[in-house]
């Protein structure tokens, strides 16, 4: 009997204990001195705000060719081997009727599936050139984002692998969208400016201006705050110490910074919430 009366009075010790530690929280929030919270200031700045429609695709050769027999014939002499640079026009091999196969782009020799002396059918694959120098980007384009896009029109393509961004221009979109997982898509092919690391099978991403602010006043993103009624504001110090709310009206953001149009101007100060005491204190003093 004395044993369950020593651990009921210890479950009471511990349950009040709890009690006080839940008091102590909630007296914190409720009586702590408005202003005192953790907060930062930052500064509004003149900058500017770019938007992009984004684009993902692949690197890609602009010439490839493959040499296909148009009638049965018997090879005499091959001419190049495998990994030999070619130039239009070059003979590639002969026949044994003396006719001579030339290449009709410049570019590396990939793949040879002939051999003298041997007798190829009509339609056989016999000889692979690869363009190694000139390439293009091969990008989807959402249905939303296809009229967009105009044929000779200049673009940005972002290089992953080589962390950099090249000049290209649009010369072809597919008049007929895929589907993909439910999703349609049209391919569009950009040429790019020549670059010694391009690879083929590369990511790209293209990037085209969708929205632009020029010299406008911007803040944060993690500065803005909005109301119940889903309305931007901001928190602007006072003489009292306490964060005053500012209404501010926006335009357009890049996930980063933020424009405002009205409200705030540059140079002001607008204060931060560091960490959720900060918030919490904000949150429960306003209104």
């Amino acid at each position: 009997m004395a044993a369950k009366t020593k651990h009921k009075k210890r479950k009471w010790l511990l349950w009040c204990l709890f009690g006080l530690v839940i008091a102590a929280i909630a007296g914190a929030v409720v009586f702590m001195p408005k202003g005192t919270g953790a907060f930062q200031s930052e500064i509004a700045e003149t900058g500017d705000i770019t938007t992009y429609h984004l684009f993902p695709g692949t690197i890609d050769t602009k010439n490839r060719e493959i040499v296909i027999s148009d009638k049965p014939m018997e090879i005499c002499e091959v001419k190049v081997k495998q990994g030999d640079v070619v130039k239009k026009g070059e003979v590639l091999f002969v026949s044994t009727l003396g006719e001579e196969i030339k290449s009709s782009i410049d570019g590396e020799v990939t793949q040879i599936r002939i051999k003298e002396n041997a007798q190829v059918r009509a339609g056989i694959e016999m000889i692979s050139i690869v363009d190694y120098v000139n390439f293009k980007a091969n990008v989807k384009v959402d249905e939303f984002s296809h009229k967009y896009l105009k044929i000779d029109q200049k673009i940005k393509v972002a290089i992953n692998a080589l962390g950099k961004e090249l000049a290209g221009t649009i010369t072809a979109i597919s008049k007929e969208a895929r589907n993909e997982n439910g999703v349609s898509y049209f391919i569009a092919a950009i040429d790019l400016e020549k670059d010694e690391g391009l690879r083929i099978g590369m990511s790209t991403e293209a990037k085209l201006v969708k929205e632009e602010a020029v010299e406008v006043t911007t803040l944060p993103m993690e500065v803005i705050l909005f109301d119940k009624e889903n309305q931007p504001y901001v928190l602007l110090p006072s003489e009292e110490g306490e964060p005053i709310e500012e209404s501010i009206t926006t335009g357009i953001n890049d996930g980063m910074k933020v424009e405002v149009k009205s409200g705030v101007t540059a140079g002001d100060e607008v204060m931060r919430a560091l960490d959720e005491e900060g918030l919490l204190q904000e949150l429960f003093w306003r209104r």
